[in-house]
Order: structure tokens, then C-alpha cells, then sequence
């Protein structure tokens, strides 16, 4: 069983939970917005650090002029390569910010695979720049190698669905063009010092991704609903196959996936009023995210093998799965897992006895020891896509 710890930090939490949805299932008269919110005010949010602290340096980009959308990239200090390097680490940290050396032929950046992360809050709550999303994205680019980056996609009900989805397509897009932008940024002549402008004329390649992102090897990870938003986004990643190019999403990772639907699972009747999300709750955290006109639990969104899934699951990315014992949600993403395996894709399931839901991503729980061996187990897993020596999944 959970500790009295959890038990108790449960309630609080499901407390403070059930007034922030209630407050936002009030009508303001305000309507939806566009442009979109990515963080409540209530929220602790942490400050981006451009220079190398305990092993990672972060910076905010916001990427789209028309909505509210905008990334934390995390970088680990492995970009600096071995001992020779340790000067230009220190000068890192001493001009407050890393900058990527220009690239030459005589020394090539290092290149890191790429996970985009979506973070949890039941599609109305969250933020990639929260206090527990930037302690759990560090620790994944640490254990992974990898270049993370977060998505601060817009939340409902101020944007209801399709934003969320929207957002997560269109930033795997955006590093698409990072990449082309990059390549030309590598071929082009230092000694003219040209920039590499978009079509708006006004943004140069991100220069952390253009040195140290390897396009070729980006993994998909969702915390929550953010795992429904990695799902949906790996469907679309398939579908596009090589128009995405050079983008290769080569495996997901779907923590304790947000699924619902009408006919209640086992868990959902046995669980439903477990630790920290019951189901009343996610019921009116789907209210808040679906179009007023369109709420249904076998929504797309909401269950991916709803009938008429316009992908066949045989064609689906690699996808590891993280399920927990105390959660009401798990028995809908063990028989995703499962389907996934019947159609013959690698899709592992690690479940965690005496785990709830976000039990490796919550702040109150990110460093307990279930916590972090759960981060091992993925970064293990995800090793075996993103390792330049081991095979490589490919469309």
C-alpha cells in the first residue's frame, strides 16, 4: 500500500485539484482564446538557467507568433565533451549562459538524440516550466544523453481540443525545420557570416538544436495526458513517414496515459476514488478539454482503440508503457499495450506495485526511489532506440 505520506498528501492535493475544476467549469463570459494560456497562476514555476547547473542547462523559447505555445529545451553538459573541454564549461557558467562554438571542419559539435516531452495536469493544469517538470526533465536528459524539450502547450478550457494535439503535431514540425535550417547553417561560409533567416524574416535555427540535436533519433515522451498528446502525435509522425524527414521518431514513452472511455474498465470501477485523480475528477477535466458539443469518453482523444482508428496499429512506433498499481487509469493503458504487442510492435509495460498515478512526476513524490528507478527503467529502454551502436527503428 502507498505510505501514509502519500495517503495524506493525496488528499490535499485532490482537494486543491477539485477546486481549481470547479472554478474553471464556471462561465466567465470570457470564451475561448486563441492565443491560449500554458501555466495557471497557482502554479510554482521555475526559472530557465542558460548556464550548467547539476548537469543541465535550460533555456525558454516561444515558438509560435499567433498562440501561446512555447518550449523549455534542456541541455546536458555532455555536449562539452570530455576534460579538454572543462575551460569552456567554466566559461559556461561564468558568462551566464552556454553558446555552441561555431561549426568548422576541423570540430564538430556533439550530437544528442532529441525527447519531446509533454507534461501532465488532465489537459487544464500543468506546465513544462513547473518546479517538478524541470526537475524530471533534467534527470531524463541526464540519464538518457539526451537534448529534452518541453512542450508548453495550451491548456483548456481556455483552448479545448484540438489545441493541445495541434500544439504537439506542430512542434514536432518545428524541429523539422530546425533541422533544415541547421544543415544549411553547417554549410554555409563562416567567414561571410550570413544568417539563416524563416519565412517570416525574423528567426534563426535554435543554435542548441542546430549543434547538438540529432533529428534523426527523437523519442516521444508523455506524462499523463501528455502521453494521450505523444500518442496522437506518434500516429501522425507515421502517417507522414518520410515527408517528415529528416525527423525520425523512433519510440514513445506513454507514463500513466490519460485514456478513458464509456464502458468502465475493472480498475475504474475498483479505483474510482483513488489517490490523487478519482474519477469525477478526470470526468470533468474531459468536460473542460472536449468541445462543449462533443463530450464522449470513446472520443479519439480519449481512447485510442476506439472503433475506426484511422492508424493500424501494426505500422505504430515503439512504445513502452508505464503503468501503476493504485491507479484508476491503468487497465485502459495495459490494454493499449496489448494490442500494440498483438500487431507485433515492441511495447513493453513496466507496472509499479504500490504506485499511483504520476508517482515518478509529482513534486511530493519525484525523489523517492520508486521514482528514480523508474526514470532508470526508461532511460534503459530508450537507449536501445537512440544508441548510435545499437539497431535503430525506422519507417
Amino acid at each position: 500500500m502507498p505510505s501514509l505520506t502519500v495517503k495524506l498528501y493525496s488528499v490535499f492535493y485532490k482537494y486543491h485539484l477539485r477546486q481549481q475544476l470547479h472554478r474553471l467549469s464556471q462561465p466567465d463570459g470570457s470564451g475561448s482564446d486563441p492565443f491560449g494560456i500554458t501555466s495557471r497562476p497557482e502554479e510554482p514555476i521555475v526559472p530557465a538557467n542558460p548556464s550548467f547547473q547539476n548537469g543541465v542547462a535550460t533555456k525558454d523559447i516561444h515558438v509560435d507568433p499567433l498562440s501561446s505555445l512555447s518550449l523549455r529545451i534542456f541541455l546536458p553538459d555532455s555536449v562539452l565533451g570530455s576534460p579538454e573541454s572543462s575551460a569552456d564549461r567554466r566559461d559556461s557558467v561564468a558568462y551566464g549562459g552556454y553558446s555552441p562554438p561555431p561549426p568548422t571542419k576541423a570540430k564538430r559539435s556533439r550530437k544528442l538524440p532529441v525527447v519531446l516531452q509533454f507534461h501532465g495536469g488532465g489537459f487544464v493544469g500543468g506546465s513544462n516550466a513547473s518546479a517538478a517538470n524541470d526537475a524530471f526533465c533534467r534527470r531524463m536528459a541526464r540519464l538518457c544523453d539526451a537534448v529534452v524539450v518541453a512542450v508548453g502547450y495550451r491548456l483548456a478550457p481556455e483552448s479545448r481540443y484540438p489545441a493541445a494535439f495541434e500544439d504537439g503535431l506542430k512542434v514536432l514540425n518545428w524541429l523539422g525545420k530546425q533541422a533544415n535550417l541547421a544543415s544549411l547553417r553547417n554549410v554555409r561560409s563562416v567567414r561571410a557570416n550570413r544568417r539563416i533567416f524563416d519565412s517570416f524574416g525574423e528567426s534563426m535555427a535554435e543554435p542548441w538544436l542546430a549543434a547538438h540535436g540529432d533529428p534523426s533519433r527523437c523519442v516521444l515522451l508523455g506524462v499523463s495526458s501528455g502521453a494521450n498528446i505523444a500518442d496522437y502525435v506518434a500516429r501522425k509522425a507515421v502517417k507522414a513517414g518520410k515527408l517528415l524527414d529528416p525527423i525520425k521518431v523512433v519510440a514513445q514513452v506513454l507514463m500513466y496515459p490519460f485514456f478513458a472511455g464509456n464502458i468502465p474498465t475493472k480498475s475504474e470501477i475498483k479505483l474510482s476514488n483513488s489517490y490523487f485523480y478519482d474519477k469525477a475528477m478526470c470526468s470533468l477535466a474531459w468536460k473542460l478539454f472536449l468541445p462543449e458539443k462533443e463530450f464522449d469518453l470513446d472520443h479519439p482523444a480519449a481512447n485510442p482503440l476506439v472503433s475506426g482508428t484511422e492508424l493500424d496499429l501494426k505500422h505504430m512506433t515503439p512504445t513502452l508503457t508505464v503503468v501503476a498499481e493504485h491507479d484508476l487509469m491503468r487497465d485502459r493503458a495495459i490494454g493499449y499495450s496489448e494490442e500494440l504487442r498483438r500487431a507485433n510492435v515492441d511495447a513493453p509495460l513496466l507496472d509499479y506495485k504500490d504506485g499511483v498515478h504520476e508517482f515518478a512526476t509529482l513534486d511530493v513524490l519525484l525523489h523517492t526511489p520508486q521514482a528514480l528507478a523508474c526514470a532508470e527503467d526508461i532511460a534503459i529502454w530508450v537507449k536501445k532506440y537512440i544508441s548510435l551502436r545499437g539497431h535503430e527503428f525506422s519507417y
